[in-house]
């Protein structure tokens, strides 16, 4: 059994540019799905499959720790960047798609078969849409309200919110008392047995990234995410352990080099690595086994295409520390049309149960893909009151 092709389909989803991996067989019928999104990088990431190709065109797809290994490794520069390490994340999650395929199982019984009985998604406050999640104006407190009331009536029983604004290194009380703010309103919405949690993008300063910390402390966050930039490994761990509240971060960590020194210093209580941005399959379940010494949990980074909600839960069916997957359903309205799954979601408290269906256990429907070709992804731009740019 022979590699003969990888093929890149690319679907326009607004902000994003759903990045689908063919990985294709001599095998009549038989090809795996991946997918590689990386917001604003769509031909950086297609341009590099398209580099990394022939590295694998008449390989033996089975052989997947040894191909992992020459995409990593080989034509010099490790595959330790965002951009490489998407494009290898993709074709990895593709060869165990085709491996699941192979011996007529889901992905999660190659790895020992499920170790839960369910799966809790969590939704972001709008749904996905860019418009409810990413521009909710954080002075609107009430509409943070409205929007925690809908995901509950949605079945949700966790959802994701931006309500801390974009500062500079260091401001006064204001935004302070804009993140309290909301998150009051929404803790009010929705009571105590809901999971809020509130995603700070990065955008903080280390010093301010504190002061919200232990500004919304009293609320019982499920996790605060993100507070400082991932390069300030000290600081985010001087958070962990200046509050209560479990600290989040990862999603642009790349690679298990990149992690060793989260797990190290015991810097989060979550990690959030991108199963399509980390290294695929392969990479991850390395990290989750270091996750898994120091008992860290895994909620992995997933906004992106229903391939990657796919990958993540089989993912998630068979790690231990997994406790919760990210999803966006109201990115576009036809989300659905573009995908069949193998899994089913139940309405209330959105859980997943196993699928059945062997690898990934959905197929992409390639005309629908085509109806949504690519577009440059609308502009995010972030600045401060004084002009200076800032993280969006």
């Amino acid at each position: 059994m022979k590699i003969t092709g990888i093929e890149t389909k690319v679907c326009y989803a607004r902000m994003r540019n759903w990045i689908f991996v063919k990985v294709l067989t001599d095998q009549p019928g038989l090809y795996g799905w991946g997918e590689a999104t990386l917001e604003w990088h769509t031909r950086s990431v297609v341009g590099a499959i398209e580099d990394i190709a022939p590295l694998l065109i008449g390989e033996d797809p089975t052989r997947i720790e040894y191909l992992w290994q020459i995409m990593y490794r080989q034509h010099f520069w490790h595959g330790n960047g965002i951009v490489r390490g998407t494009a290898i994340s993709g074709i990895d999650i593709a060869l165990w798609d085709i491996l699941g395929k192979i011996h007529g199982v889901p992905c999660h019984k190659l790895w020992g078969g499920p170790v839960r009985d369910f799966i809790r998604l969590y939704a972001h406050l709008g749904g996905g849409k860019m418009e409810d999640f990413y521009d909710t104006d954080c002075s609107d407190s009430k509409r943070f309200g409205e929007l925690a009331a809908q995901a509950v009536q949605d079945g949700f029983t966790a959802f994701k919110s931006m309500a801390v604004p974009e500062t500079g290194p260091l401001e006064g009380l204001k935004p302070l008392r804009y993140a309290e703010a909301c998150v009051r309103a929404m803790r009010e919405a929705v009571g105590d047995s809901i999971d809020i949690m509130v995603d700070c993008h990065a955008r903080p300063s280390p010093r301010m990234g504190m002061m919200f910390a232990k500004v919304l402390e009293p609320y019982g966050l499920y996790w605060f995410e993100e507070p400082c930039w991932p390069e300030t490994v000290d600081d985010i761990a001087n958070i962990q352990r200046a509050v209560m509240t479990p600290i989040a971060t990862g999603e642009r960590l790349v690679s298990q080099y990149s992690v060793r020194e989260y797990v190290e210093k015991r810097a989060c209580s979550v990690l959030q690595c991108d199963i399509t941005h980390a290294g695929g399959f392969t990479e991850m379940r390395r990290i989750a086994a270091m996750a898994e010494s120091v008992r860290m949990a895994m909620a992995p980074h997933n906004p992106q295409g229903p391939v990657s909600t796919a990958a993540s839960l089989e993912f998630g069916f068979a790690t231990p520390s997994y406790i919760i997957c990210e999803s966006v359903h109201s990115d576009v309205p036809w989300r659905q049309d573009v995908v069949t799954e193998g899994f089913v979601v139940e309405k209330q408290g959105r859980l997943v149960r196993p699928s059945d269906r062997p690898g990934l256990g959905i197929e992409i429907n390639e005309k629908e893909v085509a109806k949504h070709p690519f577009e440059q992804e609308l502009p995010q731009r972030s600045y401060y009151e004084d002009g200076a740019a800032g993280d969006w």
